[in-house]
């Protein structure tokens, strides 16, 4: 079994935490912003972890092995079988 704890930036995120992650980078337009680039880690709770590239694609990597991937399995959505 993958390991539930996944390290972004300088914290170790339980994987069940992440709401959902951010497929492009953070663009507001505002001058002072400090997020621009940056992709957004959506936590419970109205919490947000921001981080670059290469991490977003190890929290994606991480959550498909931990929940399974349902293209793997075939499963892409539908009607529930009964």
């Amino acid at each position: 079994m993958h390991k539930p704890l996944i390290k972004i930036d300088d914290k170790h995120v339980p994987l069940y935490r992440i709401v959902w992650v951010a497929d492009l980078p953070h663009f507001c337009g505002e001058e002072d912003c400090v997020r621009e680039g940056y992709y957004e880690v959506r936590l419970d709770v109205d919490d947000s972890i921001w981080t670059h590239h290469a991490d977003r694609d190890r929290v994606i990597e991480a959550l498909n092995q931990w929940c399974g991937d349902p293209r793997e399995d075939g499963d892409m959505g539908g009607e529930p079988e009964f």
